[in-house]
C-alpha cells in the first residue's frame, strides 16, 4: 500500500515540511512518481520503528487495531449522513451543511468551525486512492468527547483536488469527518482507513450500494473492533 506526503504527515501528526525534512536527513524511504512523493506503508513502518518514532496512528496504525475510543463509526455516519448526487462544485456547501448540524456542539463553536472551513486551505482532502479521499479540517479542532462526524458524499463527477492522487483515480467518493479533539483525529482517520483498505466500504462505494448496505458494513466493522480489542486486553 503506498501513502501520499499528506497522508504521512497526518499519520505522525507532522507538518509536510517535517516529512520532506526526514526524506533529506534521516533517509525517509519514498519512492519519487511524476514530481510527487510516494511512501510504502511497510517501509515507512520499519524506518519509523528503528527510530523508535511514537506509535503509528492513522494510515500507518498497526494491523491489529485497538478502539482507543468508545465512539461507532456507524453513528457518526448517520449524524454525518451519506449525501448522493452531489456536484463537486457544492462539496463546500455540503460540508457547511454538515458542521452546522454538528450534534452536541454549540451553534457559535459551529458557526466558526464552518468559516474555517470555507476559508483557502482551511480542509485537507488526503486521497487515498480508488477514487476516494478522507477530506476533514486542516487545522486540528476540540469539539468536546460526544461530540464529532463522519459524512459520505458521492460525486456526480470528479473533484480537481491540488493534492496528488496515488493512483491517478478521479476522486469521486468523500468519507469526510471531524473528530472530538487533536488525539482522537488520528484514532478515526486509522479507523476509516482500515474499514477501506480490509473491509468491504471502497467495493460498496465502487458500485453504488444502498445506504443500508454501507451502514450494515460499518456497523460490522464496529462489531468486529470491539471483539479485538476485548480479546487482546484479556490476553
Amino acid at each position: 500500500m503506498y501513502l501520499n506526503l499528506v497522508q504521512i504527515a497526518e499519520s505522525f501528526g507532522v507538518a509536510e515540511k517535517v516529512v520532506e525534512g526526514w526524506i533529506r536527513h534521516e533517509g525517509l524511504p519514498h519512492t519519487p512518481d511524476r514530481g510527487r512523493l510516494l511512501f510504502d506503508r511497510a517501509q515507512v513502518a520499519d524506518w519509523a520503528a528503528k527510530r523508535g518514532l511514537a506509535a503509528q496512528a492513522g494510515f500507518l496504525a498497526p494491523e491489529s487495531p485497538q478502539l482507543t475510543t468508545g465512539w461507532r463509526l456507524d453513528a457518526l455516519l448517520r449524524a454525518g449522513g451519506i449525501w448522493r448526487d452531489v456536484a463537486p462544485d457544492a462539496v463546500s456547501d455540503v460540508l457547511r451543511q454538515i458542521v452546522l448540524a454538528l450534534p452536541a456542539v454549540p451553534l457559535p463553536l459551529r458557526a466558526v468551525l464552518a468559516q474555517r472551513l470555507q476559508a483557502p486551505g482551511g480542509i485537507a482532502f488526503a486521497p487515498v486512492g480508488g477514487g476516494v479521499a478522507l477530506p476533514h479540517p486542516s487545522a486540528r479542532v476540540a469539539l468536546g468527547r460526544d461530540a464529532g462526524v463522519v459524512a459520505l458524499l458521492l460525486l456526480r463527477a470528479p473533484l480537481t483536488l491540488t493534492e496528488a492522487v496515488p493512483d491517478d483515480v478521479p476522486v469521486t467518493r468523500l468519507i469526510f469527518f471531524i473528530a472530538p479533539s487533536p488525539r482522537a483525529h488520528l484514532d478515526l482517520l486509522g479507523r476509516l482507513s482500515r474499514l477501506l483498505v480490509r473491509g468491504p466500504l471502497r467495493e460498496l462505494l465502487g458500485r453504488g450500494a444502498t445506504d443500508e448496505e454501507i451502514h450494515r458494513a460499518v456497523a460490522a466493522e464496529d462489531a468486529g473492533g470491539a471483539g479485538t480489542a476485548a480479546k487482546e486486553a484479556r490476553t
